[in-house]
């Protein structure tokens, strides 16, 4: 289990981009993450995504997809972006969004390692909601040393 403090040690995102609020489980040995984002109404997005109707954004599913991601590559190659290593997200495959993501929703985040290879990470990655499927993806990540 990870809080937002020890998040924040292995992501440089910030508020209102910081899309993780817990890791819930790391399994080193078979290289997963389970990991959760409350989402609440009080988000800046929901200003205009859609006032009437509120929906998380996708890309941003996608984006807390690619965190819990990055959490769990820093864990697997014990390294952190104060020592210079920073994933970036360069893209994704079989993306497939199958419901919306509301306010009140607890969106959780499971990630397990693909492969590595140069330097470029693949992960298979769900986001669900109450453990109805929201969104799947393989998100692709790129290793950097600053």
């Amino acid at each position: 289990m990870m809080d937002i403090n020890e998040i924040r040690q292995l992501l440089p995102h910030r508020y209102p981009f910081l899309l993780v609020d817990r890791v819930v489980a790391i399994d080193l040995e078979q290289k997963t993450i389970n990991a959760y984002k409350n989402v609440s109404i009080n988000e800046p997005f929901f200003n205009g995504h859609f006032p009437q109707h509120p929906i998380m954004p996708g890309v941003l599913i996608i984006e807390a997809m690619a965190q819990a991601a990055g959490v769990l590559g820093f864990k697997m190659m014990n390294a952190s972006p104060e020592d210079g290593t920073l994933y970036y997200f360069v893209g994704s495959d079989k993306l497939r969004f199958r419901q919306p993501v509301v306010p009140g929703d607890r969106l959780d985040l499971k990630a397990r390692f693909l492969s590595s290879k140069r330097g470029i990470w693949k992960f298979e990655c769900q986001a669900t909601v109450a453990d109805v499927l929201v969104c799947s993806a393989e998100i692709i990540c790129a290793e950097r040393k600053l």
